[in-house]
C-alpha cells in the first residue's frame, strides 16, 4: 500500500522513546494514541522486534489502510477503532500497561488529500471535517447554524483569527440566501471578507477559519488535557509518553501539563504548606520542545510547525493538584 502521509519527527521519535532498560527493551508495549496510516508504528516495529504495539484511531478509513500496511508485523500489532480519550478514560488498570505511549496531533495528509470530508479548500468538497462522520456536527453544521458571535468567538479562540468578526458577519450574510455546502464556496467568502492586504500573506486567509472548525468540530483541545493526563497514568512506571503538537494552542496545554508533572510541589499557591507529598510525578526527558531539522522540513514541509516533548512517569498523578486550565 502506498502511504499518502510522511510520519513526522521520526528519527527523534524512535530515539526519545526507544524501549530501554529492563524489562522494556525485551518485551516493550507501546499504543500508538494516533495511529493514522500506521507510519510511526511501522517504524518503531521495525526497528524494535521485540514491541507490540496497540494502533487507536477513531477514523475506519484511515484505519483500514494502517491493518493493510501492518499485516506484516502478525499479532505484534493490535487495533482499536474509537477516540483516544475513551480507550484511556476506561483503560482496564488490571491489564498490561504500556511502557511507551505516543500521540501524534496532527491531522493526517491522507484526510486533506483522499477523504474527500472538506479539511482542505484546494479541493471542492463537502463541508464535513468529522474524523469519524458518524458523530457530532459537521463543520457544515456550524457554518450554516452557529449565530454569528458564537461563530466569531470560536474561530478567533482557535486560530487568532484577527479578522474573525468580519468573517462571521460575511458567512452569516451569505448563508441568510443559501446553505453553505462546499470547501470552495466557504474559502470564496472568507477571500472576499478580509482587506485586500490580508488576501496575499504567506497563507491563504482561509487557512486559520478551516484550522478553528476542526479543531471545534473533532473537540481537539476540549479533550486533550483530560486524554493525557488518563494516558499518563495508564503508563508503567518508568514508562515514556511524547506527544506531536502542530500548532500553539494545543502545544501549551502539553507544555504546562508536562511542566507541572515535573515540580516537586504542585499545591495551589494559596495553600500554606506543601500537602501533594512534595515528589515530582515525572522527569523531563525534553526540557525544550524538540523540533524538526531542516532537511526534514525540506523534505516534509507539513512537518514545520511540529514539536515533540517527552516525559518520564515517576508515578501517578492527581490532576486535580494541576493549575493548567488552558484546555479549551
Amino acid at each position: 500500500m502506498e502511504a499518502v502521509h510522511t510520519p513526522v519527527l521520526l528519527n527523534e521519535c524512535l530515539s526519545y522513546l526507544s524501549p530501554e532498560g529492563e524489562p522494556f527493551e525485551h518485551d516493550a508495549y507501546m499504543i500508538d494514541s494516533t495511529l493514522g496510516e500506521g507510519g510511526h508504528t511501522f517504524n518503531f516495529l521495525t526497528k524494535f522486534p521485540s514491541l507490540k504495539i496497540t494502533g487507536l484511531d477513531a477514523d475506519c478509513e484511515i484505519q483500514k489502510r494502517a491493518k493493510e500496511r501492518l499485516s506484516v508485523f502478525g499479532d505484534r500489532v493490535s487495533f482499536y477503532n474509537g477516540w483516544s480519550k475513551d480507550f484511556y478514560s476506561s483503560y482496564d488498570l488490571t491489564s498490561r500497561r504500556p511502557d511507551i505511549i505516543l500521540f501524534d496531533l496532527g491531522i493526517s495528509v491522507f484526510h486533506y488529500e483522499r477523504s474527500g470530508r472538506g479539511f482542505s479548500f484546494r479541493h471542492d468538497e463537502e463541508l464535513d471535517m468529522r474524523l469519524n462522520p458518524s458523530e457530532g456536527e459537521s463543520a457544515k453544521d456550524i457554518v450554516n447554524g452557529w449565530e454569528e458571535k458564537r461563530l466569531a468567538d470560536m474561530i478567533y479562540a482557535y486560530s487568532d483569527e484577527r479578522y474573525s468578526r468580519r468573517i462571521a458577519s460575511a458567512i452569516c450574510e451569505v448563508r441568510r440566501a443559501s446553505v453553505i455546502s462546499g470547501t470552495k464556496a466557504l474559502a470564496e467568502i472568507i477571500w472576499s471578507a478580509v482587506p485586500a492586504s490580508y488576501r496575499h500573506g504567506q497563507i491563504h486567509p482561509a487557512t486559520r477559519t478551516f484550522q478553528a472548525l476542526r479543531i471545534q468540530v473533532n473537540g481537539e483541545l476540549k479533550n486533550l488535557l483530560k486524554t493525557i493526563h488518563d494516558a499518563f497514568n495508564c503508563l508503567n512506571i518508568n514508562g515514556k509518553m511524547g506527544v506531536i503538537t502542530f500548532h500553539s494552542l494545543e502545544d501549551r496545554i502539553v507544555k504546562n501539563y508536562f511542566r507541572n508533572l515535573s515540580r516537586q510541589c504542585v499545591c495551589p499557591p494559596e495553600e500554606p504548606v506543601c500537602t501533594c507529598g512534595g515528589k515530582p510525578c515525572a522527569e523531563l526527558i525534553t526540557r525544550k520542545a524538540v523540533e524538526p531539522t531542516e532537511e526534514e522540513i525540506r523534505s516534509n514541509s507539513p512537518s514545520r510547525s511540529a514539536k515533540l516533548r517527552v516525559v518520564r512517569k515517576l508515578r501517578d498523578a492527581d490532576i486535580k493538584r494541576f493549575s493548567v486550565t488552558e484546555a479549551v
